[in-house]
């Protein structure tokens, strides 16, 4: 091609670079409602605050400590950074889809023709050595002009990919720390329950000794010792179950930290208090939802790259254009294979067009156009989950709060009746059934209590987590 023709050419290419088929992205227009429907009756608030560190509002130094180690050696954490790696390493090849290519290549060989061959035999003298070397070296470029914007598309939806795998970072940020905090409250909740359990114990076993001194010095039947051996056994069988549940808390955490099952036993043998949770929940608004939870951030930019892929396979129908080049040396003789003489190039443009592909190409954009559809339906299925999960979630958390309030009361009255109990079983003023019954219900009072505590800090443990709280945007 002579030069003005080739300038020609890249004039045109310049004109054109800009053009991009396909659908041009733009995120879906979303209408969360203005206020939860819930009442916030739990001490929660319609103000916004960061919720990136909120277990620190707990203010428990070893949960501090437990969620902090996680967040360094969380396996999960470390799969999601490889796949952002990975994403962000598919970016650059579809980055590199808009530069030109350069191969650099030689070859030496030996090589025999036939002497037989039509035309070719007939022409050559007798004697003429029929074999030779060749020597070869030479410089290929090659550059597709992104005239329909394929690659461009593959760029925008490569960006998406990997925002979504940050995102998803960020989603698995949220996860851990709430299993963090959910399985150390379980444990600690699991050493209240064992104390009472065994403190229990201790009132029940002095209660079958009465009632065995009683019966051999003659004052009543074996029916009393009995009854309260019976009250004994039920709290007993008790505690292996508790033992079992505290120590799989402990090994789950120990996972969560990226270690052996047993090795936080020493760290959390010890009995603590389960975490107070805090007077204020900053809940937001439902619009704040949209940017705070990372897994609808996910399902955003998931949408964002299924819509550029589209672009990608509509560039297929379109004829691709390239420029080419090459620049090298031939010589069946090593030693003048870099003389002047030796060279060779070649340059000018190419295109090619696909005429006909039995319906490839078309198949492929309605397989893009479905997948965008189903991430439009993935996204706004996500926007209301994650709206589903706050509402059941400040429900959740003040109704076990207003729970709570009459299981304290419980606990002290049924603590006044075991006392009145004792005192007129003293007195011969009431059977023993009655304070065995009184002992029951004491301990099945504190168990509740406590178990009651427990599930107001789990949730709003879940509270936070469905918030999205437990992670920060990078540069936030």
């Amino acid at each position: 091609m002579k030069t003005p023709a080739l300038a020609l050419t890249l004039v045109a290419a310049g004109t054109l670079v800009g053009c991009k088929v396909g659908p041009t992205y733009t995120a879906p227009a979303t209408h969360p409602p203005q206020q939860w429907s819930e009442p916030l009756a739990g001490g929660e608030s319609l103000r916004s605050a960061n919720l990136a560190a909120w277990w620190q509002g707990f203010h428990d130094p070893e949960l501090d400590s437990l969620v902090t180690r996680a967040l360094t050696s969380n396996l999960d954490l470390r799969m999601a950074q490889a796949r952002m790696r990975a994403a962000r390493a598919e970016r650059g090849l579809a980055d590199a889809g808009l530069w030109p290519t350069a191969d650099l290549a030689g070859s030496a060989g030996r090589e025999k023709q036939s002497g037989n061959q039509p035309l070719f035999g007939t022409l050559l003298p007798p004697g003429t050595p029929l074999t030779s070397n060749v020597y070869q070296s030479g410089f290929d470029a090659a550059w597709e002009l992104d005239l329909f914007g394929a690659a461009r598309r593959g760029t925008e939806a490569a960006d998406a990919d990997l925002a979504a795998a940050g995102f998803g970072l960020g989603d698995a940020q949220v996860t851990l720390v709430a299993e963090v905090a959910r399985n150390y409250t379980a444990a600690r909740g699991f050493q209240q329950r064992l104390a009472i359990a065994r403190q229990n114990l201790e009132a029940q076993r002095d209660v079958v000794a009465l009632a065995q001194d009683r019966f051999s010095q003659g004052f009543t039947s074996s029916l009393e010792p009995e009854q309260a051996a019976t009250v004994l056994s039920q709290t007993e069988a008790q505690v292996p179950a508790l033992e079992s549940g505290l120590q799989a808390a402990i090994h789950h955490l120990g996972v969560l930290l990226g270690q052996a099952p047993g090795a936080l036993g020493a760290e959390l043998a010890a009995s603590a208090p389960i975490p107070a949770v805090p007077p204020q929940v900053p809940a937001g608004l439902p619009s704040d939802l949209l940017r705070r939870r990372p897994d609808i951030r996910v399902a955003e930019r998931r949408l964002a790259a299924a819509t550029a892929r589209i672009g990608v396979a509509t560039a297929d129908l379109f004829p691709r254009f390239s420029l080419t080049g090459s620049f090298g040396n031939q010589s069946a003789n090593s030693t003048n294979l870099f003389t002047p003489g030796s060279a060779a190039w070649s340059v000018g443009p190419a295109f090619q067009w696909h005429l006909f592909d039995a319906g490839r190409i078309r198949a492929n954009i309605r397989v893009q156009n479905a997948r965008q559809e189903e991430a439009l339906a993935s996204y706004e299925k996500t926007v209301l989950t994650g709206l589903e999960d706050v509402e059941n979630a400040l429900v959740a958390y003040a109704k076990e709060q207003a729970r709570n309030v009459p299981l304290r009361a419980a606990v002290a009255s049924s603590r006044k009746s075991l006392e009145i109990a004792r005192e007129q079983y003293a007195s011969g003023l009431t059977s023993f059934i009655n304070v065995l019954d009184a002992e029951r219900s004491v301990y099945q009072a504190e168990d509740s209590q406590v178990q009651s505590d427990q599930a107001v800090a789990q949730e709003l443990i879940a509270l936070y987590k469905a918030l999205g709280g437990g992670w920060a945007e990078p540069g936030s």
